[in-house]
């Protein structure tokens, strides 16, 4: 790709993308006729209400991801002279690439602390001149259910420093772990088959060793100097201030999270959530509905939202609500400013998701990463409203299947309420 400049995870305004189209809702139907009418035309004459997310930003700034640290302390709490001291800053930061003392992988050139020729940043800053990426990519945890933020990441892929090595046989997969306090039980480690860390689908994403997150060096807080970033899972193969990546003929998954009774490998779900809604209204007041879809392995054709009563009888024998009366919400655009502190909020060249010729995504919605979707209401009786959101994917299954689980990442129905005060 040629020597990347980037300098720095959410639309940088929502009001400076293609100007929104709110969903406007004709009645509900008998099934829903306890709501009282959704005016379609009132929504139409009536101004645009105030939206509460028109300032946020597509990419999601460095300081406003969610962390998910570990360690105690994590290491990014560690004063500046222990980091350097313990490998966690350029100037000391060395990768170890090795093969796995307990098995018969084998490989003709280790990099290694004790023969003197781990990679130095110097060294990996080399390679990146020639072999660097930029891609957009959403981090979200199994076990937490809206996204933890939305990132445009730089980085080797992990294939171009196996490679160093020279690896000749025996080799199934891969793990991998970050500085965890000098402290084995503190360690926090995942595993990949050595196929997708070599080779990845047409059209995926290649497992990067990542140093830059919107276009700035990685934070220490964020996982820096070197964090993994596997594309397609969830956030804990992603693992944060990587210092040693092991090459085994043992096929097991050995990763932490496996322990914690967490599904190591689950793809990535297509799931919705709000973002605003107000919980009280005044009769007769416009409500602008707000939210943001992750886009999953199996892609995104619609978001919807359900309006019921909060003393409704829920359908029966319906756990995933199927029969509900679902409406379409619009999914937003592309934007045109991508926000996350990049100078002008936009996208250097180029991300492996856009066409180089017209600096537009190739699909969108994307895979692996979010969009923002809006509604509308008008016209609500005076009462309590239970307001519920879900996702279509592009297979035409609604979310939560079909994969309902949540050790495998979770995507149940979100339920919102709003009072209309009379």
């Amino acid at each position: 790709m040629g020597t990347l400049r980037a300098e720095t995870v959410a639309l940088r305004s929502l009001a400076s993308m293609t100007r929104r189209r709110f969903i406007e809702l004709g009645a509900l139907g008998a099934a829903a006729a306890s709501l009282g009418r959704l005016d379609a035309r009132a929504a139409a004459k009536d101004p645009p209400q105030a939206d509460p997310a028109a300032d946020s930003e597509y990419l999601t700034r460095e300081e406003n991801f969610v962390n998910v640290g570990r360690g105690k302390p994590p290491p990014h709490e560690l004063s500046e002279e222990k980091r350097r001291a313990v490998g966690l800053t350029h100037e000391t930061w060395q990768l170890e690439v090795l093969p796995d003392p307990d098995s018969n992988a084998q490989v003709e050139r280790p990099l290694s602390k004790e023969k003197g020729n781990a990679l130095t940043w110097e060294q990996f800053m080399s390679v990146a001149e020639k072999k660097a990426v930029r891609f957009l990519h959403v981090i979200s945890c199994t076990n937490m259910p809206k996204p933890l933020g939305m990132g445009l990441w730089e980085g080797v892929p992990l294939r171009e420093v196996v490679w160093l090595t020279q690896p000749r046989t025996n080799i199934r997969r891969v793990y991998y772990y970050g500085y965890h306090n000098d402290d084995p039980k503190q360690r926090f480690q995942s595993s990949l088959p050595v196929g997708r860390v070599l080779e990845e689908p047409l059209g995926e994403l290649p497992v990067v060793l990542c140093y830059k997150l919107n276009g700035q060096w990685l934070t220490a807080k964020r996982g820096g100097p070197v964090r993994m970033i596997v594309p397609g899972v969830y956030g804990n193969k992603s693992v944060k201030w990587i210092q040693r990546v092991v090459l085994t003929n043992d096929p097991r998954q050995n990763d932490t999270y496996a322990d914690w009774n967490n599904d190591t490998d689950s793809p990535l779900k297509t799931c919705a959530s709000f973002r605003s809604v107000p919980e009280k209204i005044k009769l007769g007041q416009v409500v602008p509905l707000t939210g943001v879809a992750q886009v999953g392995m199996s892609g995104l054709s619609k978001v919807q939202y359900w309006v019921a009563a909060h003393e409704a009888a829920l359908p029966a024998d319906d756990p995933n609500f199927t029969s509900a009366d679902w409406r379409d919400a619009e999914i937003l655009p592309a934007p045109d400013r991508w926000g996350g502190g990049l100078p002008d909020a936009k996208l250097p060249a180029t991300p492996l998701q856009f066409d180089a010729n017209t600096g537009k995504p190739r699909e969108w919605p994307m895979r692996d990463s979010i969009a923002f979707w809006n509604a509308r209401l008008s016209g609500l009786a005076p009462g309590k409203y239970d307001l519920r959101c879900r996702t279509i994917d592009t297979n035409g299954v609604a979310q939560p299947l079909p994969r309902p689980f949540p050790k495998s990442g979770q995507n149940a129905i979100q339920r919102v309420s709003l009072t209309v005060e009379g």
